[in-house]
């Protein structure tokens, strides 16, 4: 059986105010087409199809023809796992209809185990089980009691996490040891997950958000029970292991989510299981629109400006000015260079005058260099809070911020 695992589409979202759609549909189509070439049984998606809880009827539009299109094909099953940038209910709300299509989805936790775990069958033959984890929210897995310590709070998220996995595992177990003994040794079990493992890369200005309060939540390879012939992950964007271990694996997102990314090969992975025994391959993703950042003096921009309109590049730029000239109008000046050309601007940091602007104004640095905790550490500062106070009102702001990020405006 062969199956494809993909992450963190963020159908919708944007780049400095810029729409994405057509980009998204080429990635749909070229992935429709390679589930058809390659022979694709299952499609795991680990989370994060969306980008926000309230996506537009185009994002929409594009997620459903895609579904559509796949449920036509020879792929016999689509297994979907809500991440933190979804919201549960939207992505649950045509389950059941989506379930005529064998397409299956599992939003949220909920208090039966059995509900995280899809048997996937073939002419009503057992084919592989699936550990069908979504994003764990706080609450889904520990409970908050007066006087803890921040490091106690986040011992037991870890130890949530790990209870939650081993409790789905042994549910899958228990059904594939119900089937006739020749038949159990042909069936994989398949974990799915959306969360940050320890040791994780990320790229700056992916949009990857902190899944819990305290980088103690970042988990290790060892809350994934050793039952699990494979594990698809999702929430990092780029593809990696974890730990390592060849079977246990984030896909990445399967395009340049910001320019910190720009110039990064994306994939998907497929992975095959024969005679008991699996094959991990990764497919490189196409760039359907290339992201170049260019940084350094006013001759360094232009050189590499020329070269891009030499070479007919489509690519959307991030331009980083930092020579020792101020020149007030950069972008009329670069935008000259690129005219007649297919290249597009996507913002200019002019570094020289908004330093001289700090300068004048005492300021050592800017609101969009600074982080959301960052701009709140600066609060502290400003109002002289001791320290002693601060761990605990650190850690408030950041439980009101991820609740804020985590709101589902389409629950009832």
């Amino acid at each position: 059986m062969k199956f494809l695992h993909t992450s963190d589409w963020h159908l919708g979202r944007t780049l400095y105010g810029k729409k994405r759609y057509e980009e998204f549909e080429a990635f749909l189509n070229w992935l429709a087409d390679k589930i058809d070439h390659e022979k694709v049984d299952v499609l795991l998606i680990a989370g994060d199809v969306f980008d926000t809880t309230t996506p537009s009827n185009q994002a929409q539009s594009l997620y459903y023809h895609f579904l559509c299109k796949i449920s036509q094909s020879n792929c016999k099953h689509v297994v979907i796992i809500a991440g933190n940038h979804d919201s549960p209910t939207f992505l649950t709300a045509p389950k059941q209809i989506l379930a005529m299509l064998n397409v299956h989805i599992v939003g949220m936790k909920s208090d039966n185990i059995a509900d995280e775990v899809i048997t996937l069958f073939d002419n009503n033959i057992p084919q592989a089980i699936i550990c069908a984890v979504p994003y764990l929210r706080d609450k889904d897995i520990r409970t908050l009691e007066p006087g803890e310590s921040i490091d106690e709070k986040n011992n037991k998220l870890v130890k949530g996490l790990r209870d939650h996995y081993h409790s789905v595992c042994e549910h899958a177990e228990s059904i594939k040891a119900s089937f006739p003994e020749p038949i159990q040794s042909t069936i994989p079990i398949i974990g799915m997950g959306h969360l940050f493992a320890s040791g994780g890369k990320t790229a700056e200005g992916d949009g990857v958000r902190e899944l819990y309060v305290g980088s103690l939540a970042h988990v290790g390879a060892d809350i994934f029970p050793s039952a699990l012939d494979y594990v698809a992950l999702g929430h990092l964007h780029i593809p990696q292991l974890v730990s390592q271990i060849e079977h246990i694996r984030y896909s990445g997102s399967p395009i340049a989510m910001g320019f910190g990314e720009a110039g990064q090969q994306k994939h998907v992975i497929i992975v095959n299981f024969k005679a008991n025994k699996s094959n991990i391959e990764t497919i490189e993703v196409p760039i359907f629109q290339p992201l170049v950042r260019i940084k350094g003096d006013l001759d360094i921009i232009e050189a590499r400006l020329h070269q891009l309109v030499a070479e007919n590049s489509s690519a959307w730029l991030e331009i980083e000015y930092s020579g020792k000239s101020i020149i007030a109008d950069l972008r009329v000046h670069l935008d000259e260079l690129i005219s007649g050309s297919m290249l597009e601007i996507r913002r200019i940091k002019n570094r020289l005058i908004f330093d001289s602007i700090l300068q004048q104004e005492k300021i050592d640095e800017s609101l969009e260099d600074l982080s959301e905790l960052d701009v709140f550490y600066r609060c502290l500062d400003a109002n002289n809070v001791l320290e002693s106070e601060r761990e605990e009102l650190v850690a408030l702001y950041q439980h009101t911020l991820k609740s804020l990020n985590e709101y589902d405006v389409n629950q009832e």
